[in-house]
């Protein structure tokens, strides 16, 4: 597999009708696609405008609310990794800012509540609590493409370098995108320099799809999506306006920063270190649950093969047939198990 693919982050304009965001951003993500992405990510809260006051009107259940289905039709059709930016969620009476990704066969990889929810305070600038309206997540997600691991975060979460340097450090990303939506007041002082420095911390590409400004809305958003090198250099990036972002992703390029500033050979973890629950880490697959009653899918033993192989590994890309990556997968997610085989002998 190729170590550069093609990062492309929609700047969206988001206005109030929902099925008409819903089209833009179909119609954004075709675009970027026909010009050459392989993964493509929209901003936080794609679907709605953003505001405590629209949380609960505009919130969904996932992964079978009319966004994510928007969101896997786009995958399938355009055959592309796709970050879901954000949605307002709702699940047994809580409400959560949410973000699910799709794989080019409309399979969903990875289901991510914003962990740090924005409850801020700066007098006579910026009040918001994002808290009045939603739960926090509490859950690492990462998700695996033909490229190399991807670590997702939503907005605020981008100020808590923990959540970097796990990623980053026990999770293998190479790249962690947080779809977010920076205002006026915090944009121009810390929307830049936090994606800087977690892509120059951790060594990693940083991804910060925002939506377009609309200075007419109840919160203004800063805009200016930005794509950040493991060097700490912002390679691509555009200003309020709606626009598509786009950089080639050079993994060998990480690579050489890693080996000429070797800091994660250098770290004293004899004096500190960065642990993270392993119980809290997230299952890879949330659209099939362990615990549910329902039955996932229906087979006419008649309709298999003579030898059919079923993945148990939860992040098979043709999940529960196997592709037969359940090795690698299943230390991923937990599951030691290997694919269950069924096999057909002929009747005498």
């Amino acid at each position: 597999m190729s170590s550069r693919f093609k990062l492309a982050l929609i700047q969206l304009s988001v206005g109030a009708n929902k099925s008409d965001n819903l089209v833009r951003a179909a119609n954004k993500i075709s675009e970027a696609v026909s010009r050459g992405a392989n993964i493509v990510s929209l901003p936080e809260c794609f679907n709605s405008p953003y505001g405590t006051q629209y949380f609960k009107e505009y919130a969904e259940s996932v992964p079978d609310g009319a966004s994510c289905e928007a969101l896997k039709n786009a995958a399938i059709k355009n055959k592309v990794y796709l970050i879901g930016g954000s949605i307002p969620e709702v699940s047994d009476g809580s409400f959560y800012n949410t973000s699910t990704v799709w794989c080019p066969q409309g399979q969903l990889l990875a289901t991510h509540r914003k962990i740090h929810l924005f409850d801020i305070d700066i007098p006579g600038k910026m009040t918001f609590k994002e808290s009045d309206a939603l739960s926090p997540g509490n859950k690492f997600t990462t998700f695996s493409t033909p490229w190399c691991e991807v670590g997702l975060g939503i907005c605020y979460d981008i100020r808590f370098a923990e959540l970097a340097q796990v990623y980053s450090q026990q999770r293998g990303c190479k790249l962690l995108v947080y779809p977010g939506a920076f205002n006026m007041t915090t944009g121009p002082a810390h929307w830049e320099l936090l994606a800087r420095a977690r892509a120059l911390d951790n060594q990693v590409w940083v991804a910060t799809p925002s939506p377009a400004r609309d200075t007419e809305a109840s919160y203004v958003a800063w805009g200016h999506s930005s794509i950040v090198s493991p060097w700490g250099e912002v390679v691509a990036k555009t200003e309020d306006a709606e626009d598509i972002v786009m950089a080639e992703i050079d993994l060998e390029h990480l690579d050489t920063v890693r080996k000429q500033v070797p800091i994660s050979f250098q770290k004293r973890n004899d004096l500190y270190k960065i642990v993270s629950d392993p119980e809290k880490s997230p299952r890879v697959n949330t659209s099939y649950k362990l615990e549910s009653k329902k039955v996932a899918e229906t087979f006419d033993v008649e309709d298999l093969g003579k030898k059919t192989a079923f993945c148990r590994c939860w992040k098979s890309s043709k999940f529960p047939l196997c592709d037969g990556a359940h090795g690698k997968h299943n230390q991923a997610c937990g599951d030691n198990l290997g694919p269950v085989i069924v096999t057909k002998t002929q009747s005498s």
